[in-house]
């Protein structure tokens, strides 16, 4: 296959009905492309990595858990490869972003790294005060690894031939809703989602004359291995409005389809939450 025809970002044509009419959008065909899933070996991550196979697109797994990776990558076959790191190092990223490129055309970024890490008040009744290092923590964390991520995957993907709609790429950054309704102890856990919020735009402004669209999924509770604790599931669930029950790491991996595939979807952060709104938390940990 040439290097023409295999850097080309298709697109399925319309489908049109018995009188000529176009009967739905066009869609991204995912046949031959490839992705890097920062966090792949996770919850989110993980699942995300089976539905993009299942759709025929060749993902590499990028994630420092290097056993859970190499299994996932055993399990799903030779349209996976692992690559140990951290979105944050660039020599890992590059090593992903080339390994994505030999399994196809380079064309989706997906961050889904990224875990609570515990942390204080801000200032306790004892007048203790949190430590800066927790913030510094969650903004390397949730911040700079996205952004490192999407710079660098951006970069790649500009050499793709686009679309008809000059599409050459598409990022799918992971917010969380604590970025709108942050609870007591996580000011920094917060913070860090909200950076991701706040740069969204931006950040789609930025690439939009290359033809990369960036949106964000923003995640209430999910049911990963993290939160298997019946009591913390019991509590969370308190505050999800309907269907009463944790998401699911394979509804996260469905609307990160969706925006991927949905041409139109660009510089947007959607909820996936079940019309959870959080209370503020204080409650008896007050």
């Amino acid at each position: 296959m040439s290097a023409h025809v295999q850097r080309k970002f298709l697109s399925r044509p319309a489908r049109r009905d018995a009188g000529g009419h176009v009967a739905e959008g066009r869609v991204m065909d995912l046949n031959g492309r490839a992705a890097v899933v920062a966090g792949g070996a996770g919850g989110l991550g993980g699942a995300t990595v089976r539905r993009l196979v299942e759709l025929g697109v060749g993902v590499v797994v990028l994630d420092p858990d290097t056993a859970r990776a190499g299994a996932l990558a055993a399990q799903l076959g030779p349209a996976v490869t692992a690559v140990a790191g951290d979105s944050t190092d660039d020599d890992a990223v590059g090593a992903a972003i080339a390994a994505a490129q030999a399994l196809g055309v380079f064309s989706i970024a997906v961050s889904a790294t990224g875990v609570v890490i515990r942390s204080p008040r801000l200032v306790d009744r004892d007048g203790s005060v949190m430590p800066k290092e927790v913030l510094r923590a969650n903004l390397d964390l949730h911040v700079l690894g996205p952004f490192n991520l999407a710079r660098l995957a951006a970069s790649a993907f500009a050499a793709n031939e686009p679309d008809e709609d000059g599409q050459r790429g598409v990022i799918v950054q992971t917010a969380s809703i604590s970025a709108f309704d942050g609870q007591a102890t996580m000011v920094p856990y917060a913070a860090a989602k909200g950076a991701i919020v706040g740069m969204l735009l931006p950040m789609a402004r930025d690439l939009a004359p290359i033809g990369v669209r960036v949106c964000a999924i923003a995640p209430g509770a999910i049911a990963t291995p993290r939160l298997s604790d019946p009591r913390v599931q019991r509590l969370l669930i308190e505050d999800v409005l309907f269907p009463k029950r944790l998401g699911r790491p394979e509804e996260y991996a469905l609307l990160a389809e969706t925006i991927i595939r949905n041409p139109h979807l660009n510089g947007e952060v959607i909820r996936l939450d079940g019309g959870t709104r959080l209370s503020d938390g204080n409650g008896a940990r007050h």
